[in-house]
């Protein structure tokens, strides 16, 4: 795998005049990637591997499936470049993927980006998540939240309300998994929210080669977190399906298990 410049991952542009919701398209001769702003990469698909997870953070977002194996039913909301569509299409055969994008003209980059086209398998909306999320009928056993635009992630995708909609949208055994930046400002609300909807049901897992990203696993029952026995056997019967060493990613969650949200909350205030 050629290397991925990683100290750019998760900038956002520093003025608002550099802002815009027009997605761009930046190549190079291993890497197309997903920018807002020509600086901040949103998302990288490698020209050798496209369906690959060339992220490390999409890496450990997929460490869902030590929590819930077998997924009948996934939700993605943000697009991007389709990394984790992708990835998920190729390797979940059993799984219906439904990818929830406001922007439509990222949507209009699918092809660029080698996003398969929607079948009996996938679906892809164009919509506000927390609108559609509120009205869909379908309950999911995962939802993959990676939504973001030039300035971060959008506020609708933050509130108290859309992660009790969220909570509310996952089956008894479903997993939310987050995507968060380290350097927004608004983390430790975001955390707070988390904790308030799902309770202790939450791990937080230090994303996979990279220093600024942080997912954040919640699970809607009130089981604790299986032990890291548990989640390393799950990790080996995913070895021979998957790409991905989950196996990471469990330890990751299972260190992330052990923060004091009290003593974290109050470092993020700070």
């Amino acid at each position: 795998m050629p290397p991925v410049d990683l100290p750019y991952l998760g900038l956002r542009s520093a003025s608002p005049a550099q802002a815009a919701d027009k997605p761009i398209v930046v190549e190079t001769e291993h890497l197309v990637s997903l920018c807002f702003d020509g600086r901040g990469m949103q998302s990288t698909m490698l020209r050798a591997a496209p369906d690959a997870l060339a992220l490390g953070y999409t890496r450990t977002m997929m460490g869902f499936l030590l929590l819930q194996p077998e997924p009948a039913r996934v939700g993605l909301i943000g697009l991007g470049g389709g990394s984790l569509v992708k990835y998920c299409h190729r390797n979940l055969p059993n799984t219906h993927l439904t990818a929830i994008e406001i922007n439509p003209d990222v949507i209009a980059l699918r092809d660029r980006f080698h996003i398969p086209p929607d079948d009996e398998r996938l679906t892809i909306i164009c919509a506000d998540a927390a609108q559609h999320l509120s009205t869909t009928a379908h309950t999911f056993d995962a939802l993959l939240l990676d939504g973001f635009n030039a300035d971060g992630t959008p506020s609708e995708l933050c509130s108290a309300a859309f992660h009790d909609t969220c909570r509310a949208r996952l089956n008894d055994d479903g997993v939310l998994v987050v995507n968060l930046l380290g350097d927004d400002p608004r983390l430790g609300d975001r955390l707070a929210r988390l904790h308030e909807t799902f309770g202790s049901s939450v791990a937080l897992a230090p994303a996979e080669d990279s220093a600024g990203n942080v997912i954040a696993f919640a699970w809607k029952h009130d089981a604790p977190l299986p032990s890291l026995e548990t989640l390393i056997e799950r990790a080996d019967r995913h070895r021979g399906r998957h790409g991905i060493d989950l196996v990471e990613a469990a330890v990751r969650i299972e260190v992330g298990a052990g923060y004091d949200w009290t003593r974290l909350s109050a470092c993020l205030a700070v």
